[in-house]
């Protein structure tokens, strides 16, 4: 298996990932919106923002 990030060898430890650092690379990918998940039904998305707009309520 090879790594998504860089296409080294996997390392056990990291798996699928070669190191932290490519492991860090893909959770800030996540993290900043850089990758997502399609929705089917538009009542989803609509359901989401509406969860997204009230936790950032929340916070503020």
């Amino acid at each position: 298996m090879t790594c998504p990030i860089c296409a080294k060898a996997s390392d056990p430890k990291y798996r699928p990932f070669c190191s932290k650092r490519c492991a860090d690379v893909d959770l800030g990918r996540w993290l900043s919106g850089r990758y997502a998940v399609a929705a089917d039904a538009p009542e989803d998305l609509e359901e989401a923002a509406e969860a997204l707009a009230e936790q950032a309520r929340k916070l503020h």
